[in-house]
């Protein structure tokens, strides 16, 4: 009877301990695991491994376990960016920012996630065509419009574009001015690294209005938890060399993007600054609102002719709307006003409308 009681309470302890101790699985889902923190350090490993597919099915399974670790929600969604399923990789973010909008690390990546997917847009080749304006009638009336075509294509380093656009500037009887000239232009923005890229773009016109020549270089480099920095120059001729510098702050926060850009014109007199800042609202990857409030001296870009290097003073503000028709045809609509000073005396001041339609139509896709 004594060896029976003894039998039976080994057997029970044995069975009570193999209860509290589970045995940690990473291979299978059907097993708990002892330490999710070792798991998670695991998966991340693999995924840098290159072997997505396993840290995928594994990141699932502890978030499974633990749904309210963040850590492996932040790494799930950049494991199925890595593998090109953006839509579900910004779904599994958004799914912790919903608890938690202010996590810098999930911002981070859906920021990186919001990159990736426009860099790895399905259009490889696309058409383009545009139309802008720009108009005022002090201190005399002037009316600028451009026409442009052109074509884009995206390569493995990057896209780039290139085009030709049409002015033609129109004035009062005073002035009598009635211009018609053509400038060409080719821009691109290069990948350097998965935290670098570039803008480089030149423009060449014959005419009098656009200038001669146009370079622009802009550099940026993307920092931890959304935030990016760039710089950059622009050069122009006209009858003489002019050289604008600029830089930026640029922050991803959710659905939304913020900017705060400077430029410096480097005039004869010393340096004129301008200062503009931008707030976009993101509705998905692609389509944004856009809205733009700049005061200063020097010029932002687009900066098409003369008149533009000799105002004084200038406030102003601006929309943007882009938005995807379907997924071949995008549209991108924008309008502005300026509040702005061309002379000394009394100061004078006057109004400046602008306003511009642009069409992209994808004619290859992968």
């Amino acid at each position: 009877m004594r060896r029976l009681f003894i039998f039976l309470f080994v057997g029970a302890l044995i069975i009570l301990l193999s209860g509290l101790t589970p045995v940690q699985s990473q291979e299978t889902g059907n097993q708990e695991i002892i330490n999710p923190e070792t798991e998670y350090l695991r998966i991340r490993t693999m995924a840098f491994e290159g072997n997505l597919d396993a840290a995928a099915a594994d990141a699932r399974k502890l978030l499974n376990a633990y749904p309210t670790y963040g850590d492996v929600r932040i790494l799930l969604g950049r494991i199925l960016a890595w593998q090109k399923n953006y839509e579900e990789a910004a779904a599994v973010i958004d799914t912790l920012l919903l608890t938690e909008p202010d996590n810098a690390d999930a911002l981070s990546a859906k920021r990186d996630i919001s990159l990736w997917s426009k860099e790895n847009t399905a259009v490889v080749t696309d058409f383009r065509t545009g139309y802008s304006f720009d108009h005022f009638t002090e201190p005399y009336t002037r009316f600028w419009q451009v026409f442009s075509v052109g074509a884009g294509h995206r390569f493995g380093w990057g896209p780039a574009a290139a085009g030709i656009n049409i002015g033609n500037l129109i004035t009062d009887q005073e002035t009598d001015i009635y211009a018609t000239e053509v400038q060409f232009e080719a821009e691109a923005y290069p990948r350097i690294s998965d935290k670098n890229y570039a803008y480089v773009g030149y423009a060449y016109s014959p005419g009098n209005y656009f200038p001669t020549h146009r370079g622009a270089f802009e550099f940026w480099e993307i920092l931890p938890k959304g935030w990016a920095v760039s710089a950059g120059l622009n050069y122009y001729y006209f009858d003489r060399n002019i050289f604008i510098g600029l830089a930026s702050v640029e922050k991803y926060l959710g659905k939304y993007w913020f900017s705060g850009k400077c430029y410096v014109y480097f005039k004869d007199d010393g340096p004129r600054a301008s200062f503009y800042l931008n707030a976009r609202r993101y509705f998905n990857d692609f389509n944004y609102l856009q809205l733009t409030l700049g005061t200063g001296t020097a010029p932002d870009e687009p900066y098409n002719i003369r008149e533009d290097i000799n105002r004084l003073n200038a406030h102003s503000v601006r929309l943007a709307y882009n938005f995807a028709v379907d997924g071949r045809f995008t549209v991108k609509l924008g309008a502005g006003y300026s509040r702005e000073q061309y002379g000394d005396t009394d100061p004078a001041w006057r109004n400046r409308f602008e306003g511009n339609v642009n069409l992209i139509y994808a004619i290859k896709m992968k």
